[in-house]
């Protein structure tokens, strides 16, 4: 990447106007043309930044640019925002100056984005810690809030400025920001009420209404559709590249950031709703008896929803548009509104209403972003002012933003002028007048305290009577026709008298920058800014916390009859305020300037370019600074750039800089009226000196270039040539050590081959001698073995052949002997050889039906009832026989895996089997559930740890139950504890212990046939015990609690075995009385659970659900 080292170095077109030759508006238009066209958007007039709007996002502001500007001199990279940034920053850090920054444009030229820059720029650079980074977030994200509720879309820009901004920052001594303050200026309140045809209304009404969740616009009482609300604009509603519900997300996080609490924000957004819901309060006329027109509301729900929001009584907003109050010392009278003076004064609260919020938000940024700190601070402004507006119809706010540019160019002229003055006397070059169009006449024309235009506005609103603006011009008129910057139809001045161009009802005023046709209609209303005084106290009496200090006027206990002061005299206060800062800080300028009204990049308009150069008076700037000298320099770097023009000076100079430059200059033969020495500049006068030393100075640059490539041709040929003369040498070497490196591999291997080939020879002999002698050793042991064989084969055949002899000899005795039994035996074999036959045939038919049953054996599970088939039907009792035998067998293999406890629960099974299978519809249910004994964990909870130690013996059954009312038939939670001398009742809740009976004295259970959980303990007639009454009880384990009872009976010492009923009627002893409950099948009202109910005294019926 190319490194500039000047501002002189590859420029497209002139980089500083100031240089440019010759000097007439075309070629200064041309430049910025020029430049515009390659993406240079930056232009220097000296130390003024012109800025040009290219409508599209370039690669120049990354932080590697920081870097490259950081630090480094003003004239010495090309012309950017981050020089003049720099410049400002450094003069403040190290010199210990005030700076201001002062960036001026119209609409759409890019002055809050070149505001934005600056700041980033300044954040950027400055110094770094957790407490600065906070208060450079919070400066930054002021802008958010402040462009959301002040910006608005017009023709000219999506995003415009519609109030004037200076933001002081405050630093400290080491450069880090401390804080800031924030001035505003003019907001553009009428375009709360009123804007214009494809304009937007502020962009915090859109935002709101895309953005808000929907609960948030439900407590506002808000909608999302724009066409509800008649101060929103349809035509404009929605913006290209414009997201405003994105917008809205950022500017609550910003809200956050700056500092704004949660109830605040909220506060604000239903102020904001207020202003919307004003706009939709229509009025009708209603005639009186004495012949006058009085204002009603048409619609009282959007008054009423304003009124909830703010926490204003209805009827004292109501009357205050209807009505209005004139106090005049001690006199008071009361008048109606007609419908025209209700819409007036509804517009004119929305406005004050918007207008102080506003003004409010920036009070409280202010508190948030000022500094902690009480010591001495440096301080750098920036101001974002509207620009000169010339518009086809010019109103009061067009002319008091013109009035504000002409105090700019005032003090700008001022300014510069000083400065360069200051400049020549430091440098010690002597001060030449200027001759400069000085706009003081302009000023003084407007802000005259007797004959000014604003001093003749106020006195005009203020004189009693009848006062129009008709009245205010007739008064324009007869004071100012004689000035020669006022012009009027109706003046006396008969050259206007003709001029068709100026309407009756307008004047002109001959600005710096143009002339400037004003419509005087709304002067007077603009200027007064009239709330009437009703609509003051009704606000003052909302319970809305914001509400009461926006209108302190409104409060009755400091009512004051004197007439609020105008907006021009509010504004002109304002102004010089401004401009007595202003004047304590040393200026920066930057001019913005639009290139075309299409907002689209890469078209430049000549005609509107040239409008906005002449009203920015940039023609006048460059020639006040072209007046004296047109350029200076700092001797080292002018030594430094110009030095090879010179033998003398290159390629280094040993004295000092001055020095070298004047024996450079005297070289050349520069005369000696074009150029002057001061104490550390040299200033040359003609930016054709200028160009003529860059054009010496390329020519040069250019032998020089010529001289280094030869130069650097030749040492590189050289050193070529040594290097391959080096490589020669080295690569013969290195190939002769290889040659008779190959030369003595060669020999040594021919040595190895030859001596490789005799211990061959000399193995293979050897060998040839090993093999002979070893064949003779085995032909002597294969004939010595085959001997021995030989005769071992003899022996043995002699051996074999009298072996034969004698078992012939026993085999012949053999069969001699079973013939002699066979013929004595004959006659006994032949009786009995049927039964034998048959025996034989039926121990073959069982061995094969046990081999066959054996393979064919069912598994070792109890339930399996599988058996293989009997093959033959005279096994049938046999066959069942071993079934039941294989059954019994394996049951006792199940059995002995059992435990004790496992046998104990098997016990209990078989039990309950017993006593309910095929009695009992609730027992199926319960056969696949084992019976666990312990369900509340008695032992383990610490909410029954007192009832566990209250019983002795060993709980074998814990449970709840529910006991069963004889008044109602509902139950009551009980727990249900069983040992084996006792059964106990308790409490769920406390544990504490109801009931206890002891098992001798239970006589019987009963319980029902039905598929239900309740059971009647019965108790015997003189026991303790049944002093109560039995129990009643109903509990879902029913099958494992009775089954328990009576397994501990039938275990007991006296074997008392407790007797079980299985009935659907029974009867219940209830203290004295007995009661019969009844089992029937129905539909309970509660669904599928079973349901008791009392019918009498004597009847407790219980609905089961049929199966």
């Amino acid at each position: 990447m190319e490194v500039k080292t000047s501002l002189l170095d590859n420029m497209i077109g002139v980089g500083d106007m100031v240089l440019i030759e010759p000097l007439s508006e075309d070629t200064f238009i041309e430049n910025l043309k020029k430049r515009f066209d390659h993406n240079e958007i930056y232009t220097y007039i000296g130390s003024v930044v012109i800025s040009m709007n290219p409508y599209k996002s370039l690669p120049i502001y990354t932080a590697e640019k920081v870097e490259e500007y950081r630090n480094r001199n003003f004239y010495e990279l090309s012309p950017h925002i981050y020089a003049l940034a720099d410049e400002a920053y450094r003069s403040l850090r190290e010199q210990d100056k005030d700076q201001c920054i002062l960036i001026t444009g119209e609409s759409g030229a890019g002055k809050t984005e070149a505001s934005k820059f600056v700041m980033s720029y300044v954040a950027a650079v400055c110094g770094k810690g957790q407490e600065v980074n906070e208060v450079k977030e919070q400066l930054l994200q002021s802008n958010p809030v402040l462009e959301a509720f002040g910006n608005a879309k017009t023709v000219r820009n999506d995003n415009s400025s519609r109030f004037g901004k200076y933001m002081d920052i405050e630093f400290d001594f080491k450069g880090d920001p401390l804080g800031g303050v924030i001035s505003n200026y003019l907001l553009e309140k009428s375009r709360v009420v009123k804007q214009p045809r494809g304009e937007r209304n502020f962009h915090i009404f859109y935002q709101l209404l895309s953005g808000a969740s929907d609960d948030t616009l439900k407590k506002l009482k808000l909608d999302r559709d724009f066409s509800k609300y008649n101060y929103l604009s349809l035509d404009s509603a929605t913006v290209n590249g414009l997201d405003d519900a994105a917008s809205f997300r950022t500017v609550r996080n910003a809200m956050q950031i700056v500092g704004f609490m949660e109830d605040e924000v909220q506060s604000i957004l239903e102020l904001v709703a207020a202003v919307l819901k004003l706009g939709n309060i229509e009025f009708k006329p209603e005639s009186r008896c004495n012949g006058y027109d009085e204002s009603r509301v048409k619609d009282k729900n959007d008054l009423k929803e304003m009124c909830e929001l703010l926490g204003i009584e209805q009827s004292v907003l109501e009357r205050a548009f209807s009505y209005r109050t004139v106090e005049a010392k001690m006199e008071k009278m009361s008048t109606t509104l007609n419908v025209a003076q209700a819409y007036y004064a509804r517009d004119a609260l929305a406005k004050n209403l918007y207008s102080r919020l506003f003004s409010w938000l920036v009070n409280r940024i202010n508190e948030s972003i000022k500094a902690q700190t009480k010591t001495r601070k440096k301080v750098m402004g920036v101001l974002d002012i509207y620009g000169f507006e010339i518009f086809e119809d010019n109103s009061f706010e067009q002319f008091i933003i013109n009035y504000c540019n002409e105090k700019l160019q005032q003090i700008f002229i001022e300014l510069t002028l000083r400065e360069e003055q200051e400049e020549y006397v430091r440098e010690g070059i002597e001060w030449t007048n200027i001759a400069y169009f000085n706009n003081a006449i302009i000023c003084d024309l407007i802000e005259n305290n007797k004959n000014g235009i604003l001093a003749m506005l106020d006195e005009e609103c203020l004189r009693p009577g009848t006062v129009t603006d008709e009245t205010f011009l007739d008064k324009l008129n007869t004071v100012c026709a004689e000035h020669q910057h006022f012009e009027s139809r109706q003046s006396k001045n008969s050259k206007f008298l003709t001029d068709h161009s100026l309407p009756h009802n307008c004047f002109r005023i001959q600005h710096y920058a143009g002339k400037v046709l004003y419509r005087v209609e709304g002067f007077v209303d603009k200027n007064n800014d009239l709330l009437y005084r009703d609509l003051s106290q009704a606000m003052y009496k909302a319970k809305h916390s914001l509400i009461k200090g926006l209108f302190p006027e409104g409060n009755p206990a400091k009512v004051n009859l004197k007439r609020p002061p105008t907006a021009g005299f509010q504004f002109r206060a304002s102004v010089g305020t401004l401009m007595k800062n202003l004047l304590t800080k040393n200026p920066n300028y930057i001019r913005c300037i639009k290139p075309n009204d299409k907002k689209a990049a890469h078209i430049f308009t000549d005609s509107l370019v040239c409008h906005q150069v002449r009203y920015l008076g940039l023609m006048e700037n460059v020639r006040v600074r072209r007046a004296g000298y047109a350029f200076r320099q700092a001797y080292e770097p002018c030594l430094e750039r110009y030095k090879m023009l010179c033998k003398q000076t290159w390629p280094h100079w040993k004295g000092p800089a001055r020095k070298g430059v004047e024996v450079l200059l005297t070289d050349l033969q520069v005369p000696a009226e074009e150029f002057a020495y001061g104490r550390s500049k040299i200033f040359i006068r003609n930016p054709r000196m200028l160009f003529s030393l860059e054009e010496k100075r390329r020519q040069c640059l250019q032998n020089l270039a010529t001289l280094i490539q030869k130069i650097y041709r030749g040492w590189k040929c050289r050193t070529h040539f040594l290097l391959m003369k080096k490589s020669q040498v080295v690569v013969a070497a290195w190939y002769r050590r290889f040659a008779q490196q190959k030369k003595y591999q060669n020999i040594r291997s021919s040595a190895l081959v030859f001596q490789s080939f005799i211990r061959g020879w000399k193995a293979r002999k050897l060998l040839r001698e090993l093999k002979h002698k070893k064949r003779c050793e085995k032909a002597v042991s294969t004939i010595s073995a085959y001997w021995h064989g030989t005769q071992a084969r003899r022996e043995l055949k002699r051996l074999k052949e009298e072996a034969r002899r004698k078992h012939s000899v026993a085999v012949i005795w053999a069969y001699w002997l079973g013939l002699k039994v066979r013929r004595e035996y004959r006659k006994f074999f032949r009786a009995n050889a049927g039964k034998k036959i048959y025996a034989f045939t039926i121990q073959r038919i069982m061995q094969k039906y046990f081999l066959g049953l054996k393979k064919t054996m069912p598994s070792m599970s109890p339930v399996d009832k599988s058996w293989p088939a009997r093959p033959y039907g005279f096994l049938d009792r046999t066959h069942q026989e071993l079934r039941r035998i294989f059954h019994l067998w394996r049951c006792k293999k199940y059995r002995s895996q059992f435990t004790e406890e496992k046998k104990a629960t098997y016990k209990e099974k078989l039990a309950a089997s017993e006593l309910f299978k095929d009695k009992k519809a609730l027992y199926p249910s319960s056969v696949g559930q084992p019976f666990k004994g312990d369900y509340v964990e008695i032992t383990k909870n610490p909410k029954y740890q007192k009832l566990n130690s209250f019983v002795e013996d060993k709980v074998l059954l814990a449970d709840m139950v529910s006991k069963i009312n004889r008044a109602n038939g509902k139950g009551a939670p009980r727990v249900f504890l069983l040992t084996k001398k006792s059964l106990f009742l308790a409490d769920l809740k406390t544990g504490q212990v109801k009931a206890s009976v002891p098992l001798p004295d239970l006589s019987s259970v009963s319980v029902s046939t039905q598929n239900d959980g309740f059971f009647a303990l019965k108790l015997k007639e003189g026991s303790t015990s049944a002093a109560k009454g039995d129990f009643l009880l109903s509990s879902d384990r029913l099958i494992e609690i009775i089954t328990k009872l009576h397994c501990i009976g039938a275990t007991s010492a006296d074997k008392n075995q407790i007797k079980i009923d299985i009935s659907d009627e029974f009867l219940v002893q209830f203290k004295q009385d007995k009661v019969c409950v009844k089992f029937i099948q129905g539909t309970p009202k509660n669904g599928n659970g079973v349901a008791c109910k009392r019918k009498n005294n004597r009847l407790l019926e219980v609905s089961v659900p049929s199966p």
